[in-house]
């Protein structure tokens, strides 16, 4: 990332509703900005997820393996505006098991990317099903999107709901439901 061509930018973009530097509480501002977004709020572009999902070698078969309420906080590429929830991933485990901690780092290295929620939801999916070779993949993804709350329809507490599966997670509605039942939602 250019952070030199950030830090202009937003001292543009601050120029341009009016802002006022002569005072002092802006002069770092743009410096802050840019530092926050690079390092912090677009580090997924750093990170390959498919190599934070380190996994170790299992049986085949087994019941399902599912971690939920990973937390994840994300920019939507429309209006560069947060949206922020949780992420439940399910999977059936093939002969790889993936390392717990590992699949809260890929929702991780993907969230903190400009997404739009389906398809960071398709993206997570899709990693874990290329890497682990799973029996089927579910991921859910719950999330507040301020694009939606603060501006627009103004609509508080409203919450997008989006689900991805691959394998038998997608194609086999009992394998599914299970899923989604341990999850309390009903199929």
């Amino acid at each position: 990332m250019d952070q030199e061509k950030m830090i202009a930018g937003i001292r543009t973009f601050l120029e341009g509703i009016g802002a006022q530097f002569e005072n002092g509480h802006l002069d770092e501002t743009p410096e802050r900005v840019a530092r926050a977004w690079a390092g912090e709020l677009l580090a997924g572009y750093r990170t390959d997820p498919a190599e934070a999902l380190t996994w170790t070698p299992a049986r085949d078969g087994g019941g399902p393996v599912l971690v939920r309420d990973i937390p994840l906080a994300s920019v939507c590429v429309h209006h560069l505006l947060p949206f922020v929830g949780v992420a439940h991933v399910a999977y059936l485990p093939g002969t790889r098991l993936a390392g717990l901690s590992k699949i809260g780092r890929v929702v991780e290295a993907l969230a903190r990317r400009l997404q739009i929620q389906e398809r960071l939801t398709e993206q997570i999916a899709a990693t874990l099903d290329q890497v682990l070779e799973p029996h089927g993949v579910l991921v859910l993804l719950e999330a507040e999107h301020t694009c939606m709350t603060l501006r627009g329809a103004r609509m508080q507490n409203s919450r997008l709901s989006t689900l991805a599966g691959r394998g038998s997670l997608e194609n086999d509605p009992a394998a599914r439901g299970e899923i989604l039942q341990l999850l309390g939602r009903t199929p």
